[in-house]
């Protein structure tokens, strides 16, 4: 399989490195300092660059009848747009906050939990977000797809990083170091606490849930998310 690599940074280079070990061909290498070329050659392309890039980068491999799975956060407030494009363009398209196989059983752990939680009035939920001192947006799109997740299944309206009103999960999003990232999701009443966590112990895995998800992608049309991917919609 033909990919486009679009963002080179530290992801992009580990991509490239599992991306060449399971057999693919990396034909694009897109920062920004150089152009598109090379990007219809693609059997499809994998988007982790910044927020400013996300748009045009999606938005090109549309144009260019190039499925796209993009795990940029940040840029969410044009995703309706994007959509859009790629449902006129009759394009591919994966977009989530996290590719990691075991965030997004996570994911699903909260989802379910959330349900049960729901008829406990007494506990109340936080988040607690942890990751390196150089990303760029707060709280992340990890957080917000939990948040996310919570309210759907549950009385919660809204999320928030602030001291929180009625219905509001609180997310305190926390950058230090190096971390890769860290997820914590608390029940609290007066007299205990539940609580579950996912702890990424490098970029490892997110990438290989981007090429994973890339791979099954690959000569598909329509707007998908990793539930597809994993055969999780059914459960």
């Amino acid at each position: 399989m033909k990919i486009a690599l679009l963002g080179y940074g530290k992801m992009g280079h580990v991509i490239e490195r599992i991306a060449l070990e399971r057999g693919h061909e990396i034909v694009l290498r897109k920062d920004e300092f150089n152009t598109y070329d090379g990007l219809s050659a693609a059997d499809v392309a994998i988007d982790f660059s910044v927020p400013s890039a996300a748009v045009n980068n999606i938005s090109s491999c549309f144009h260019a009848n190039v499925p796209v799975v993009s795990g940029t956060t940040g840029w969410l407030e044009h995703y309706d747009e994007m959509i859009a494009l790629c449902k006129e363009k009759n394009g591919g398209f994966i977009s989530s906050s996290n590719f990691s196989l075991g965030v997004n059983l996570f994911f699903e752990f909260n989802e379910y939990l959330a349900k049960i939680m729901s008829q406990f009035d007494h506990y109340k939920v936080d988040m607690e977000e942890i990751h390196h001192d150089q990303k760029l947006d707060a709280p992340s799109g990890t957080a917000i797809s939990l948040a996310k997740g919570v309210i759907e299944n549950s009385n919660y309206t809204n999320w928030t990083l602030d001291t929180p009103k009625e219905k509001e999960i609180h997310i305190e999003a926390v950058r230090v170091g190096t971390v890769p990232g860290t997820h914590t999701v608390t029940y609290n009443s007066e007299v205990d606490s539940i609580e579950i966590k996912h702890t990424a112990h490098n970029r490892e895995g997110f990438a290989l849930g981007a090429v994973i998800a890339a791979e099954w992608l690959a000569g598909k049309h329509g707007v998908f998310t990793m539930k597809d991917v994993l055969n999780l919609n059914s459960k």
